[in-house]
């Protein structure tokens, strides 16, 4: 059964830090890109960064300079460092893992990170 847990969500300051983490189980974590996704309320799901099994990175314009994916292969576990956040962050930040065929995709639940100002 796949699970992908995040955490590390909360209620910042704008201009704050926060750091995600997703830990990933029954996925042979190391072979899929990882992805971190949020949705605001009355917005669409929206990509926020990805990091290719080989470790290639690319991020959403808006959040360029400010967060950093990364990934542990040894601990299934990938991360989302937030710095400088604003407002218009705050979201639902969802983990998800894309295997190498057509429709591995798994989501997880989500975890609320509330930017005030």
């Amino acid at each position: 059964q796949v699970q992908l847990v995040e955490s590390g969500g909360g209620l910042v300051q704008a201009g704050g830090s926060l750091r995600l983490s997703c830990a990933a189980s029954g996925i042979i974590f190391s072979i899929n890109s990882m992805g971190w996704y949020r949705q605001a309320p009355g917005k669409p799901r929206e990509l926020v960064a990805i990091i290719t099994s080989g470790g290639r990175t690319n991020y959403a314009d808006s959040v360029k300079g400010r967060f950093t994916i990364s990934r542990d292969n040894a601990k299934n576990t990938v991360y989302l460092q937030m710095n400088s956040l604003k407002p218009e962050d705050t979201a639902v930040y969802y983990c998800a893992a894309h295997g190498p065929l057509s429709g591995m995709d798994y989501w997880g639940k989500g975890a609320l990170v509330t930017v005030s100002s």
